[in-house]
Formats: C-alpha cells, structure tokens, sequence
C-alpha cells in the first residue's frame, strides 16, 4: 500500500462516507472503493462495514486508523524536516587542504560561513595534494583544495584562487633590492625548496628547462618553515604569493618576481562529480567563490 492509499482510508474512516471521502479526495467512488479493497486485501482484514447502507469501521480497522495517522503524521513530519534542512543548512562538511591553503586561502571562507551558518559543523584536514584527491574519491572529505590542473575525470574543480610563485630573500640579502631577476641570477646563492609536490615538480621544470643545476642546500615539508629559515638567512626560496604577504608586510623577508618564468599556482575547490551536495556543501562552494574568485574567472 502507498501513502495515496492511506489517505484515502483516513477519510473514509474519519467521514464515515465514502461519497464525502471520494468529494475530498476528488476521485469517483468506485474509485475510492478499489483502493480501500486494495488495503484490506493487503491487510488480511475487513476494515469498514458497509451494511445497511452506512459506514462504520470495524475493530480490526480502529486498530490500523491508529496506525495510519502515525504514518501519516510521521511523513509530514519528515517532510517538513527536510524542507528546513534545505532552507537552513545544518550538519558538517570535511575540507582538505594543505599548509598554506589552511592559513592564507581558507580562514576567509571559514570565518564567513561560519558566520552565515553557525549551526554547521566544519572538519579541516591537513593533506598533501595527492592525499587531498584521494580523500576526495573515497569520501573521507566533502572538499578539498588543490592546485589546478586536476585532470581526474571524477572530480569537479572550481577555481577559487589564482596565484603564481616568487622568490623570497631575507631582507639584508643582495637580491631585496632588486623587483625582478632573471632564473639565471638565482643558481650561485643557497636555494630552500619543498621535499617533494607540484611545486616542487613546477621548479624542477623550471630549472630543467635552462639546463641549470640549482645549488639546493636544504629540503622542506613545510611552507611556513621554508618562510622562517629564509628569513634567518639560511637561504632563498620559492613559494606562492599570497603566503608570503604577511611576512612581507611585517619586514622579515622580501618578494622578488621572477622576469623570464611563471609559475601559476591558481588552486581550486574539488568535489567528487557524483556527489549528491547538501545545501551546507552548496553554500560553502558559494561562499568560496564569491569572496575567493578573481572577478575576471567568475565573468
């Protein structure tokens, strides 16, 4: 039996009619007369005695009216439910991101979802690219952000950052005066770089490309660590942009742009593509985009 079913049952039984039951239900008797012999025969009891030209419910049918109002009443419920959680998102969403996207990308976003929807719970997790995507394939997490390009036909990627590498120097360091070098000027001087990523891979190239063998005299798995040991002089390094503008603004290194390379570190949120998204997720990406999207990208 369907729901259908059921409501007609309730307004035979509670008109004691099944001429009044077929007027609400706008179907014609005979109508409403099959669907309630569908029940009974479903049930294995008769439900309504018609004898004598009235209606009345029988003891076997005042035990299933109690049933059939809690059902009743428990879909409305449920329904009402879910059209709240539509219009106000509620629950958790799990990001992935790494470093630098935690601490120069994402507070933005986070601090103003959080401020839209504080009822939703938000899961960050610290991950390298490559685990980022694979958290993303199993699930483990609702988003993450990666740098573009992501070539997985089963992921989506939604631009929300563009950025590019530069050199970072310590302030007294030879090369803070200058605003632009060439790559050719960096391979004398101690060079700071990431152990292992994309970036890592994009620099390499870079190097590759010019035949050039840098002077690498360390290897770093942390952004920010890569920042304090530049700035203690151990060395010059790479990183994006945005992360370095808070230590460029407090003086303890400088930002020299490199005038024959590029190197594009532009990120982007990633959702599986058959991921049914809740309205929190949904607002989430709106929310990225809107204060983390270039407004040439989102044109």
């Amino acid at each position: 039996m369907d729901f259908d079913q059921l409501e007609t049952f309730l307004e035979v039984a509670r008109n004691l009619s099944f001429s009044r039951a077929a007027e609400r239900r706008f179907r014609t008797q005979p109508a409403i007369s099959a669907q309630i012999r569908a029940i009974e025969e479903e049930v294995g009891a008769k439900l309504l005695d018609r004898t004598g030209g009235k209606v009345s419910i029988t003891a076997a049918g005042k035990i299933f009216l109690v049933y059939v109002e809690s059902a009743l009443e428990a879909r409305r419920a449920a329904m009402r439910a879910v059209a709240e959680a539509e219009r106000v998102p509620g629950g958790e969403i799990v990001v992935a991101a790494n470093e630098g996207s935690c601490l120069h990308i994402l507070p933005e976003v986070f601090a103003e979802f959080k401020r839209s929807y504080p009822d939703v719970g938000i899961t960050v997790r610290r991950l390298e690219t490559r685990e980022i995507l694979e958290s993303i394939i199993d699930n483990s997490s609702d988003f993450g952000v990666a740098a573009m390009p992501v070539t997985d036909k089963r992921i989506t990627a939604v631009p929300v950052h563009r950025d590019e590498l530069v050199l970072i120097v310590p302030t007294g360091h030879p090369l803070a005066k200058l605003k632009e070098i060439q790559v050719s000027q960096i391979a004398d001087y101690p060079l700071l770089l990431p152990k292992m990523g994309r970036t890592r891979d994009s620099i390499d190239q870079m190097f590759e490309d010019r035949n050039m063998k840098p002077n690498v005299s360390m290897e770093l798995d942390s952004t920010e660590l890569l920042k304090r040991f530049v700035s203690a002089g151990v060395g010059i390094g790479f990183c994006a942009h945005s992360n370095a503008l808070g230590d460029l603004r407090l003086g303890i290194i400088a930002v020299v742009k490199l005038a024959d390379a590029q190197i594009r570190r532009d990120m982007a949120l990633v959702f599986r593509k058959d991921k049914a998204l809740s309205r929190a997720a949904l607002a989430f990406i709106d929310i990225a985009v809107r204060l983390k999207t270039p407004q040439a990208v989102r044109k």
